[in-house]
């Protein structure tokens, strides 16, 4: 990898996936620690410094997504999901409670460690210029640094990934975007997911900006990708 010496967090309670992947981080020059349980995980991740957490969704005494809202609650480690789920709602949800992205089971180890180089790019990113931290499209307005939206003055509340989303069709409006644009600003370079991802987040917008204020600002250019711009 990349980044060699990292600190590592894995919660997982099956012990011989826990083994495999211990291993082969080790193996890479990485220093990790393994909870089997959501309880101990927690206490882990919140009494650590830690430069990525492998989080499984399925826990015994506390889940993975209870894990990660309580950690997101006081921290801003990244949060890689393993889950055995593969609904593209149960992904949303991880992604919405602070995770910084989710793998599937079962999954090779180039692919976990594809993630972690993905999530930790995005985290290390140069910060932008002063000048860009506020992002106004017509009756929009975007706080980068204090992370509100507002519409004519109201505040919109969104998740995390819908106010980065957001902010990327704000920096480039009237500009075309494509859904692996999109997963690479987003979810990151390596990202491997599934590409509706997208289109599940903007419906999401749509349904708190369009719906909500009547407007359309979110366009669908067929066979390409979207934009934000005016109405027609």
């Amino acid at each position: 990898m990349a980044n060699p010496g990292l600190k590592i967090l894995l919660i997982e309670d099956d012990g011989a996936i826990a083994k495999v992947i211990q291993l082969e981080l080790e193996h890479q020059g990485h220093e990790m620690e393994v909870a089997a349980d959501g309880q101990e995980g927690l206490k882990k991740a919140l009494a650590g410094a830690w430069d990525v957490i492998l989080l499984d969704v399925m826990l015994p005494y506390l889940n993975g997504y209870e894990v990660c809202k309580q950690v997101r609650g006081q921290k801003d480690t990244p949060i890689l999901l393993l889950t055995a789920k593969d609904e593209i709602q149960d992904k949303v949800f991880g992604l919405d409670l602070g995770a910084d992205d989710y793998l599937t089971k079962p999954f090779a180890m180039e692919e976990l460690m594809a993630r972690m180089r993905a999530v930790l790019r995005r985290r290390n990113a140069a910060p932008q210029r002063k000048d860009e931290r506020r992002l106004k499209f017509h009756e929009l307005e975007l706080n980068q640094d204090t992370y509100q939206v507002f519409f004519s003055g109201q505040e919109i509340h969104l998740t995390k990934k819908e106010f980065e989303l957001l902010a990327l069709f704000m920096e480039h409006p009237n500009h075309v975007l494509t859904r692996e644009q999109i997963l690479e600003n987003v979810w990151g370079f390596d990202y491997y997911g599934d590409t509706n991802v997208v289109d599940v987040y903007l419906r999401f917008l749509r349904i708190k900006i369009e719906e909500k204020f009547k407007v359309h600002y979110l366009h669908t250019v067929r066979g390409v990708g979207y934009a934000l711009r005016g109405e027609d």
